[in-house]
């Protein structure tokens, strides 16, 4: 939890200030599901991002 945080505080916190708590809500809300999420490697799925878990489950996927 520390290093999202840690994360969070540098890729939107520092980034640029906003004018109000919506920007700031929706600007960390934007970061969680386009970067962290997709980048972040999980145990649950192989140590694999959830993009490359996709897209491997889509291409053994028989039409």
């Amino acid at each position: 939890m520390e290093s999202l945080f840690s994360l969070l505080r540098k890729n939107v916190f520092n980034w640029k200030r906003r004018k109000s708590r919506q920007q700031l809500r929706l600007a960390t809300v934007t970061w969680i599901e386009r970067t962290y999420h997709r980048r972040r490697r999980q145990l649950v799925l192989g140590k694999l991002t959830p993009i490359e878990y996709e897209t491997i489950n889509s291409m053994a996927r028989p039409a």
